[in-house]
């Protein structure tokens, strides 16, 4: 699959975002901190990579520094030490409002403008980007088809004439719209019910198969994901990797299957919740 593309303005010029760098890598975090003005940390010394097409899930407790991550990765917060790449370039190098146009964001609740429409909201940063109105409806009619939502029903309809996990999905369409290198995912289905985020949970992974592939989304649209949870469930059903943050540094990078075999004490703690909610279902 050729890489993504993005043409950013810099200073008067046009640089290019492509979703892979030499390496591999479309994402990388080296030796980054984040400091509050008071002096506390809420991220330390981060290293983490993100290949082209993985879907790397941070893993931790409230205050464990997931979320302040995503906010350093497309650059809401600037570090104090340390350095973001992102396409072979530091973060702090590509005008910010550019940047972010690059990167697709979904948060909970989806963040959707309650007055537009779902088509409205899907075309946006299309529309930021100038992009001609016959490539907008178009792009805004696949991404709902991809995301479920038939948009003969559903391009019409404002916000709140839609169920949680029809938002949801309006977000994550959203996300895609522009076909960003880079996804980032802040517990986009945590304030959904059990049921309808199982059935989002199961989607989200099942997307891929829809052109015979098994594995994951990031692999079905070429996207490098980084998705933000602190259940241990859902980490494991979705990730390609889990990075394990607590306190602000990382304590563990596992595979699924290598996670609930750690001996790291935080790592341990987040098996026995798992394994704690399996005995549960096995009692009653």
């Amino acid at each position: 699959m050729p890489p993504t593309v993005i043409r950013v303005k810099k200073g008067g010029k046009v640089a290019t975002m492509t979703a892979v760098l030499q390496d591999g890598c479309a994402l990388e975090c080296r030796g980054v901190t984040y400091r509050l003005p008071s002096g506390t940390a809420l991220v330390s010394g981060l290293n983490l990579i993100v290949a082209q097409g993985e879907t790397v899930v941070l893993l931790g407790r409230s205050g464990s520094g997931k979320t302040t991550t995503l906010k350093l990765i497309n650059r809401l917060l600037e570090p104090n030490e340390g350095e973001i790449f992102i396409s072979g370039r530091t973060a702090s190098s590509w005008d910010p409002i550019q940047l972010r146009r690059g990167i697709g964001y979904v948060i909970q609740d989806a963040g959707l403008f309650p007055h537009w429409s779902v088509e409205k909201n899907v075309a946006l940063v299309p529309q930021l980007d100038r992009w001609p109105e016959d490539r907008i409806r178009a792009r805004v009619k696949e991404m709902l088809e991809l995301v479920g939502l038939p948009p003969a029903e559903f391009a019409s309809r404002r916000p709140s004439e839609l169920s949680g996990g029809q938002r949801q999905r309006v977000g994550v369409a959203r996300a895609l719209a522009a076909d960003p290198p880079i996804l980032l995912m802040d517990e986009p289905f945590g304030a959904l019910d059990p049921v309808t985020r199982a059935e989002l949970q199961r989607e989200f992974r099942a997307l891929a198969s829809r052109l015979g592939k098994s594995i994951a989304l990031a692999s079905r649209l070429g996207k490098s994901i980084v998705f933000v949870t602190h259940d241990v469930r859902e980490a494991l059903f979705l990730g390609a990797r889990i990075a394990l943050l607590a306190a602000g540094r990382l304590v563990g990078d596992y595979a699924p299957k290598e996670f609930l075999h750690s001996a790291e004490p935080e790592a341990r703690a987040f098996a026995a919740s798992f394994h704690l909610g399996r005995d549960l279902e096995e009692a009653v």
